[in-house]
């Protein structure tokens, strides 16, 4: 997998990629399986380099309802990122997945300890999780700043 093929990457200094890369490992499932967990332990956050995620949220009275589908660029689990102890919605491998994860404790740490990268990246990211709402950029990076400063 190539680190530097992710759109959120792209054109950031090489110096916070080299900060990045050694946080993230590698990922890989079939179809079928169930990759995060609505109300499990929130702990990664996925780069998805190629194969399909159903999001989805189940509220306690209801069937589940499909939110969106993540496909090869995508980003998902960022509950991990901004310190929730649980997975809000969750994700099933449509098509096998080939992906890069990151725990959200280590990303949070390096932003912590390198701010000005941590801006950066932060950006990055709300950037990418906030394209699929609209005028919700400020919004999700706000929250991932909260989440940081928790």
């Amino acid at each position: 997998m190539r680190f530097e093929s992710f759109e959120v990457f792209k054109d950031i200094e090489r110096d916070y990629i080299e900060l990045l890369r050694p946080l993230f490992e590698e990922f890989t499932c079939p179809a079928s399986v169930t990759i995060i967990a609505q109300g499990a332990a929130a702990d990664y956050l996925y780069l998805l380099e190629s194969g399909r995620v159903e999001i989805s949220f189940k509220p306690y009275d209801a069937e589940s309802i499909t939110i969106t589908h993540v496909g090869a660029g995508g980003i998902f689990g960022w509950t991990a990122l901004i310190g929730g102890p649980k997975y809000t919605s969750s994700g099933v491998a449509v098509e096998g997945v080939e992906a890069l994860r990151v725990r959200g404790s280590d990303l949070r740490a390096l932003c912590e300890e390198y701010p000005e990268a941590g801006k950066v990246i932060l950006d990055r990211l709300a950037g990418a999780v906030s394209a699929r709402w609209t005028n919700s950029h400020e919004q999700v990076k706000s929250i991932l700043e909260s989440g940081l400063n928790n």
